[in-house]
C-alpha cells in the first residue's frame, strides 16, 4: 500500500512526464506548482511520521538489499549492494542480499523471509525504470529510493533534460533524439553529415537509457561518428545526440533525512582523456577526484541548487546523484539525474559523502531509519 503523499506525488511526476513525453514546450505554472508543493508535502509527511514511530532494535531489523539483476550493469550492482550492505552490517543491521530473479516475489511474500525494508540496488533497466518499484508497492514493503513514475521520468534522459529545463528552469546541452531505425531508413551517411552540420562538433553520443557510461562516446572528428552510434545503439534503440560542452565536470549527491534534504558538496571529476567513461569509473587509477570541486564558492552554491531543483523537479525521493558540466560562463548545464546512484568503493556519492567527514555505516543508517519511521507500508 503506497504511503499518503503518493496520489500528488505521482499527480505531478505523471503529469510532466506525459507532457515531456508528448513534447509539449507549454508546460503550465499549476504543474511546477503541483511539482513542488508535492516535495514539500512528502518531506512535511516525513517529519510528522517519524515523530510517531518506535523502531526496532537494528539486530532484529532485516534490510533486504536487491543487487545483480541482467542488465549490462550487473556487476556494478552487486558490488554496490554487498558494499552498503556491509556498511549496514558493520552498523549492526541484520542484512539480506536477494539477486532480482524468478524467487524474488515468493520470497517477499514469505512471512517468515520478508524484510522490513528493502533498498533496491539494481542499476539499469528494471531496477532503475521504476519496474521493481512498482513489484515492491504491490507487494506493500517500504523500499528506500523514488518512486516507479518518478523514476521512470529521470530514466529517460530526454524527458528528464526537458522537464527540469522547462519546470526547473535550469540549463542543459543542446541535443537531439534519434532512433536507430531513423538511420536505416534516412540512410546512416545522411542523418550523420546533418547532424555535424546542424549540431556542430564535438558531440556527446549516449544511449538515452542507462548508466556508467555504457555507450558513451565524446566525438570530436565526424570521421568517429558512425562508430559512436554502433556503439550507442548496442545499449540501447535511441541515441540522444547532445552538444558537448567545454567545462568542469562534477556531480552532486542527495539524501533525504527526516523531512530535510542533505545536499553533499559538488564532487568534480577530472580524467586523462576528458571523459568519464566505464573504465574511469570502476578502476582505481588515473581518475581524479576534488571534494568539493575546484570551483568558487559561488559557482558551487549554484551547482548544489541546481541538484536540488532537479531532485525536486523530477520528484526524486531519499537519494539521488545529478550530474552537470559547469561551462565557461560557471553555468550548471544538467546532464542527468540517478535515481540508484552508484556506491561502490570508487562511485562518487560514497566518496563525497567521506570527503565532507560523513561515516558511511552512520549515513546509510540514517537513511533506512529515515525510512523506516514514515511506516510507508502502513499509511
Amino acid at each position: 500500500m503506497a504511503d499518503k503523499d503518493a496520489t500528488s506525488q505521482d499527480a505531478a511526476a505523471q503529469a510532466l512526464a506525459d507532457a515531456a513525453q508528448a513534447g509539449n514546450t507549454d508546460l503550465s505554472s499549476e504543474t511546477s506548482h503541483a511539482i513542488d508543493a508535492a516535495y514539500k508535502e512528502n518531506m512535511a509527511s516525513s517529519i510528522k511520521s517519524s515523530t510517531k514511530i518506535e523502531l526496532k532494535a537494528r539486530k532484529d531489523t532485516t534490510v533486504l538489499i536487491i543487487c545483480g539483476g541482467l542488465s549490462h550493469e550487473r556487476d556494478i550492482s552487486l558490488s554496490s549492494g554487498h558494499r552498503v550492505g556491509g556498511f549496514l552490517e558493520d552498523a549492526g543491521w541484520h542484512v539480506v542480499f536477494h539477486d532480482m530473479d524468478s524467487d524474488l516475489i515468493e520470497y517477499l511474500n514469505n512471512p517468515n523471509t520478508c524484510p522490513d525494508i528493502v533498498w533496491p540496488l539494481l542499476h539499469g533497466a528494471n531496477g532503475e525504470d521504476g519496474s521493481i518499484r512498482d513489484v515492491l508497492e504491490m507487494v506493500g514493503l517500504p523500499y528506500i529510493g523514488s518512486r516507479a513514475k518518478a523514476s521512470r521520468t529521470a530514466w529517460s534522459k530526454p524527458i528528464a533534460k526537458n522537464v527540469v529545463r522547462k519546470l526547473g528552469g535550469l540549463n542543459t546541452p543542446h541535443s537531439v533524439t534519434l532512433p536507430e531505425s531513423m538511420f536505416r531508413e534516412l540512410g546512416a551517411g545522411k542523418v550523420i553529415d546533418l547532424l555535424v552540420q546542424s549540431m556542430g562538433l564535438p558531440l556527446f553520443i549516449k544511449p538515452t537509457m542507462g548508466g556508467s557510461a555504457m555507450g558513451c562516446t565524446l566525438v570530436t572528428d565526424a570521421k568517429q561518428l558512425p562508430q559512436a552510434m554502433v556503439s550507442c545503439f548496442a545499449y540501447g534503440d535511441v541515441a540522444l545526440v547532445e552538444q558537448a560542452v567545454a567545462g568542469t565536470e562534477v556531480s552532486v549527491s542527495i539524501l533525504d533525512i527526516d523531512g530535510e534534504p542533505l545536499v553533499l558538496p559538488p564532487l568534480e571529476i577530472s580524467t586523462p582523456n576528458g571523459t568519464y567513461d566505464y573504465d574511469a569509473r570502476y578502476t582505481p587509477g588515473p581518475t581524479d577526484f576534488y571534494v568539493p570541486a575546484r570551483l568558487p564558492q559561488e559557482i558551487l552554491k549554484a551547482v548544489q541548487d541546481a541538484a536540488l531543483a532537479a531532485h525536486r523537479t523530477l520528484s526524486l525521493r531519499d537519494i539521488s546523484r545529478t550530474d552537470f558540466i559547469v561551462d565557461a560562463d560557471g553555468i550548471p548545464q544538467f546532464l542527468e539525474s540517478n535515481v540508484t546512484p552508484g556506491m561502490t568503493d570508487t562511485s562518487l556519492l560514497p566518496q563525497a559523502a567521506v570527503a565532507a567527514g560523513y561515516n558511511l555505516a552512520d549515513l546509510y543508517s540514517q537513511l533506512v531509519e529515515s525510512v523506516l519511521r514514515q511506516n510507508r507500508a502502513e499509511a
